[in-house]
């Protein structure tokens, strides 16, 4: 028999239990007063100065490291990406101020993460509703990696016959929900912090991730066509002047070495690649802009 696809990340698998997930969980339901809205205004970062913020699920934390981190807890050896990029920036001169809001299982928005309840996926947030009202107003930076725990649930929710006979139609309505929740994302964090830089990751092909390695032919094709559509919609984001990494085109992001044995988080050197990647459009606000067309994109 087949296994799914990672609808809700095997957090549970990896070096934290499932109790450790649920209690991170709830400290953001219970925690929301060290966050508090405020409409005061906030005087401007020193120009030394960055104050990071990361969005997220496993990926902010590290989950397939070999140190990972809790959310919320001061976390400087951790060999996660965030971390890794705190690191290099204050490399570069600069006092790094890190607010991880990573909430390992979470979807983009609260549809997808109803959908996974639907076929009893354990899905413990979403980035809409538990990290973005959360920005602090002082933010001057904030990464986001985003969409890989919705392609798997929606891939899920395909092979429990959600699709009926139109998978191709049911995709595309994910698709634009994806995207409308990507808007929201970008707004909502505008909204807490309006002139942070926005630095957001793309998505690889899923469907040649090793942990899809078992997949039959026609499966794989169906992951395909969930990450690169939505892979798409994350790099329409740069017309909203938000910043893209290339993950998609990326060739060294489907060497099954940056893979930590679970085949979907990435280990210390997948995530030393993605803090590489991302360190240029945090320091300098400036990226490349990722591109149209790979061969990454058509593999199967």
């Amino acid at each position: 028999m087949q296994r799914d696809p990672l609808a809700s990340e095997k957090y549970h698998e990896g070096p934290m239990s499932r109790l450790t997930l649920l209690v991170c969980a709830l400290a953001l339901t219970s925690g929301c007063e060290l966050f508090k809205k405020t409409t005061e205004p906030t005087p401007p970062a020193p120009a030394n100065e960055i104050r990071y913020t990361a969005i997220g699920a496993s990926d902010a934390i590290g989950i397939g490291a070999s140190v990972p981190c809790l959310p919320f807890v001061a976390c400087p050896t951790g060999t996660g990406y965030v971390q890794t990029l705190a690191r290099q920036l204050e490399n570069g001169g600069k006092t790094v101020t890190l607010m991880n809001l990573g909430l390992p299982g979470a979807v983009l928005g609260p549809d997808t993460q109803q959908m996974g309840a639907s076929i009893g996926l354990d899905i413990f947030g979403n980035f809409l509703e538990r990290e973005v009202p959360f920005v602090p107003r002082e933010t001057t930076v904030v990464t986001v990696f985003a969409g890989g725990n919705d392609v798997n649930t929606v891939g899920s929710a395909l092979k429990r016959g959600q699709g009926g006979n139109n998978p191709t139609a049911f995709i595309q309505t994910q698709t634009q929900n994806f995207s409308r929740d990507l808007n929201a994302l970008v707004a909502g964090i505008r909204s807490r912090a309006a002139n942070a830089r926005i630095v957001i990751l793309n998505l690889p092909n899923l469907a040649a991730l090793p942990y899809n390695a078992g997949l039959s032919l026609q499966e794989k094709q169906v992951m395909q066509q969930i990450a690169v559509a939505f892979s798409a919609q994350i790099n329409a984001l740069t017309s909203q002047n938000v910043l893209v990494i290339d993950l998609m085109c990326d060739g060294a992001m489907y060497q099954a070495g940056m893979f930590s044995s679970d085949g979907f988080h990435p280990n210390d050197a997948g995530y030393a690649r993605l803090a590489t990647l991302a360190f240029g459009a945090a320091s300098t606000g400036t990226s490349s802009a990722p591109r149209t067309a790979c061969g990454q994109m058509t593999l199967y």
